[in-house]
């Protein structure tokens, strides 16, 4: 049985197809009446409703009203934030005041001008502190020159720089405005301070000028000055400021009773030959003084007498530098005997005949052990080291404690010969007897040749 179901006309398009379609009354919102309606929370007006029924959008703008709408169409309350959407556009425009649009147009555009770009684009480097020196300079001196060798800045402008500024503050709106807000802003003290080093104007300093360079004014005086001629000065001036000012005038010649002597010219000028022939050497005598003349020998000598000791003790040293910096020079040369080498240093035996022991202020011996290490107990004069004609040598111990050679002790008053890689020890420091086998070997021909040619 077939079901005769009462059918829409609508439903069907002109090729007779079906179409499927909602059959609720409430359609959902679209994203963008979401985003309007609950960002904003704006209602456009009854007007604007019944003319363009499917407007989803409200434009918000913080110019002037009168700018955007005619009066008869603008909503209650208006809002404070800043964001304007594109709506669609109405078939008609609404008509607008005149004037009053087209302004706003030319504000916008100047906002934008070249030239206003050029003018502010250096905003950065110009302090409020430097426009307060430049103005206050300018009122002062009347010359940019003036200003731009005498005003210390915050950085260092060129005189074209400032000469653009200066104008720029002049005749651009946009920057005068922008830094006579921020000067505003400034602290007192800021303030006050840059007032302070404002340069002295020419009637300033003819006023300073009056005072004497021979005088010797106090600060009551420059305080009487300030108070009788308060309309000159400049209103950030105290009577300290000006006497500092002053006295850098004076330092500088710059006062008026200080006159600059003119040099003669011509043939009466006088060369140096003629200067230097004048000159009186009799009076250019000092008197001497004999206390002074004394102390002065004094230390002389007692510098001399301590350069001799430390050219004394140079070579003593030299061999304990060799030694830590590994510079060693060999053991034997044409003028060495013999050499006694410890842990630390070599002695040279140069002599024929050397003592040994320990040196102190009023003893010195010519092998000082104490270079080796500790020697308290080792005697002022410990031994003699002697080369007999024959080429042998033989030691002889002088000291309190006992030497030993090769482990065989040396008790005082006896000798013992030293052969070649003897071991001497000395109260616990311990030697190498080197010997120089040729130039010993010279010397016992030559010997020889004295006992067969007697």
């Amino acid at each position: 049985m077939a079901l005769n179901l009462p059918m829409d006309t609508s439903s069907l398009d002109s090729m007779g197809t079906k179409r499927r379609s909602s059959s609720r009354t409430i359609k959902r919102k679209k994203f963008d009446d979401e985003l309007v309606e609950t960002t904003f929370n704006l209602q456009p007006s009854q007007a604007a409703t019944k003319s363009n029924p499917r407007s989803r959008t409200v434009s918000v703008s913080s110019g002037p009203p009168d700018a955007l709408m005619p009066p008869q169409t603008l909503p209650n309350p208006i809002p404070s934030p800043v964001l304007i959407l594109q709506p669609e556009r109405p078939n008609r425009r609404p008509s607008r005041p005149s004037g009053t649009s087209s302004g706003s147009r030319k504000n916008k555009k100047n906002k934008n001008h070249p030239h206003s770009i050029n003018a502010t684009k250096d905003l950065g480097r110009w302090k409020p502190t430097d426009d307060l020196a430049l103005i206050t300079g300018v009122q002062q001196t009347n010359d940019l020159r003036m200003v731009h060798r005498g005003t210390k800045f915050s950085c260092r402008f060129t005189l074209q720089e400032i000469q653009q500024r200066w104008y720029a503050l002049l005749y651009d709106s946009a920057v005068s405005r922008v830094a006579v807000q921020a000067m505003r802003n400034l602290h007192p003290e800021l303030i006050a301070s840059v007032q302070a080093r404002t340069l002295y104007s020419k009637s300033e300093e003819d006023l300073l000028g009056t005072i004497k360079s021979t005088s010797q004014p106090t600060l009551e005086d420059f305080q009487n000055l300030l108070e009788a001629n308060a309309q000159t000065f400049y209103p950030a001036r105290t009577a300290k400021a000006l006497l500092a000012h002053w006295q850098l005038m004076k330092q500088y010649h710059l006062l008026p009773d200080q006159t600059v002597q003119s040099l003669p010219r011509g043939d009466s000028v006088l060369n140096f030959s003629d200067a230097e022939d004048l000159i009186n050497d009799g009076e250019l005598v000092d008197h001497k003084d004999e206390i002074l003349d004394g102390e002065l020998q004094m230390v002389d000598r007692k510098n001399k007498k301590e350069i001799r000791m430390l050219e004394n003790e140079l070579g003593r040293w030299q061999v304990l530098v060799d030694n830590v910096t590994g510079n060693n020079q060999p053991d034997f040369d044409n003028q060495t005997l013999a050499v006694l080498r410890g842990r630390l240093v070599r002695y040279l035996m140069r002599s024929r005949e050397i003592t040994v022991g320990r040196c102190t202020k009023d003893h010195s011996v010519d092998v000082d052990l104490t270079l080796e290490g500790p020697a308290w107990k080792i005697s002022r004069r410990q031994g003699t080291i002697r080369l007999r004609n024959n080429g042998d040598f033989f030691l002889s111990s002088e000291g309190k404690r006992p030497i030993f050679v090769d482990s065989r002790p040396i008790l005082a008053g006896n000798k013992m010969k030293l052969n070649n890689n003897s071991v001497i020890e000395i109260a616990g420091l311990r030697f190498i007897f080197l010997i120089n086998q040729e130039l010993i070997s010279v010397i016992r021909q030559e010997a020889a040749k004295l006992n067969l040619n007697p």
